[in-house]
């Protein structure tokens, strides 16, 4: 009979401890260590029928090949850029977000849209359920197998009769598998049953996908080390009283973490925006004080935004600074930029800053507009609806340059922006540009042109 030991996790953060305490001395959270029973028995391997151990043999470095296979391809453009052009053979990928945003939806319709096989595995919902899900989303693919199923060892069997090229998790947390004695969601199981199915993907080069929860804090549930071991960790974001959704990278070995894919809510699933500018520029019939458009990128994209400020007399003694979407910090510089260089007094007077659409941004390249749509507030007058900004601010007031300013460009000219204020210092082709061309190099060069 195997030995029986238990042991104590914090179910916060998942570190180990030999006996009951109050309080996790490495998060430092109060009463989240539970008891876990962990049967210690010899692992085998995720394929029963293989009990002859392969040992890898060492290559030297020149003689690994350096051929890259294809990636499977999702047929979904927004997922296909933010993973760096689709799913790579063998690879998992960990997908998060809150509850009800729409992670299960996005990842049946890919399942629908896809043309390899695909094993859709639902350890939350019966099998039933999710047809009536999938006639709400209007496909119907005979590639796509659906499999109610929380036990590893039986799903690692039917892959082996069914042989899928892609494996879907729905989700982590519901998993639990025949070598340790845990609860499905506890510490032990999800550590244990992801280690099994990263172990399958690597020697079968099936690539997996798993849906994972979040706790209240944002971060996904279980333990830190899950977000080390998958390959690609996905956040799907928004508010679920409006209808746009964002899907980020927070990491990702085969591409860049920078891209953005952006979907929209409808009854019949998830619509790719292909032209988000359109999205996050509100349409308006007259010229609005405090609003100015930005020329941003995220990743390889070029984004056109729109930012809003209120600036108004300070009610209370001590004015507020409130900041949705753009660093609160960087806000006050700016702020202070405008006090001592500009000669705006704004040291009495509340500012509140938004960035349409939900977006969160960090590019300093919509420093410029930041900085016209807090002054056309405070001297109401309203920026022409034509205007567009890509620039830097500085600390000294000047106006810095900005990376790849012709994407920016470009953008701004497909959208109809007849104007675009840049930096003098930046260093544009002689291309022939229909959009005019103004550049600035202080904020007072800024404020003549605008006001």
């Amino acid at each position: 009979m195997a030995k029986v030991k238990s042991s104590f996790f914090c179910q916060n953060c998942g570190a180990q401890f030999p006996k009951w305490a109050g309080k996790c001395t490495s998060c430092h959270e109060w009463n989240t260590i539970v008891e876990e029973i962990i049967q210690k028995e010899e692992k085998r391997n995720w394929k029963s029928s293989n009990s002859a151990k392969r040992v890898n043999k060492a290559l030297q470095i020149h003689e690994i090949s350096t051929l890259q296979e294809d990636r499977i391809h999702t047929n979904n453009h927004e997922l296909n850029r933010v993973l760096g052009g689709g799913l790579v053979q063998g690879s998992v990928v960990l997908l998060g977000g809150e509850p009800g945003i729409g992670k299960s939806t996005l990842l049946l319709q890919i399942a629908l849209l896809m043309k390899q096989k695909v094993l859709y595995v639902s350890g939350e919902e019966s099998q039933s359920q999710i047809k009536l899900r999938a006639e709400r989303l209007k496909g119907i693919n005979p590639n796509c197998l659906i499999l109610t199923e929380t036990k590893t060892q039986n799903i690692f069997k039917t892959m082996e009769e069914i042989v899928p090229d892609v494996l879907v998790i729905d989700s982590i947390q519901t998993l639990h598998t025949d070598f340790i004695e845990a609860s499905p969601g506890s510490i032990s199981q999800i550590r244990e049953t992801t280690a099994e199915l990263i172990k399958f993907a690597k020697e079968t080069n099936t690539p997996v996908v798993l849906i994972g929860h979040i706790t209240k804090e944002g971060t996904i549930a279980g333990p830190k080390i899950l977000e080390h071991m998958v390959d690609v960790v996905l956040q799907f974001e928004g508010d679920r009283n409006h209808t746009y959704r964002i899907l980020r990278a927070q990491k990702n070995r085969f591409g860049s973490t920078a891209e953005l894919g952006i979907y929209e809510m409808q009854s019949t699933g998830l619509r790719e925006v292909t032209n988000p500018s359109e999205v996050l520029i509100s349409e308006k019939d007259t010229d609005l004080t405090g609003t100015s458009i930005a020329a941003t990128l995220e990743g390889m994209r070029p984004l056109m935004i729109e930012v809003q400020a209120l600036v108004s007399t300070a009610v209370y003694g001590t004015p507020q600074r409130s900041s949705t979407g753009y660093n609160l910090k960087r806000l006050n510089m700016l702020l202070a930029v405008l006090e001592k260089r500009a000669g705006f007094r704004l040291g009495a007077k509340d500012v509140f800053l938004n960035i349409a659409g939900g977006l969160n941004v960090e590019d300093p390249a919509i420093d410029l507009a930041v900085v016209c749509a807090i002054l056309s507030s405070n001297e109401d007058v309203a920026i022409p609806q034509n205007f567009c900004f890509a620039a830097e601010v500085g600390l000294s007031g000047e106006i810095r340059a900005v990376n790849r300013v012709e994407q920016r460009i470009i953008e701004a000219e497909k959208l109809g922006f007849e104007k675009i204020i840049l930096s003098k210092f930046n260093k544009i082709p002689s291309k022939n540009h229909k959009i005019e061309l103004i550049k600035v190099s202080k904020i007072e060069d800024v404020v003549k042109v605008l006001f």
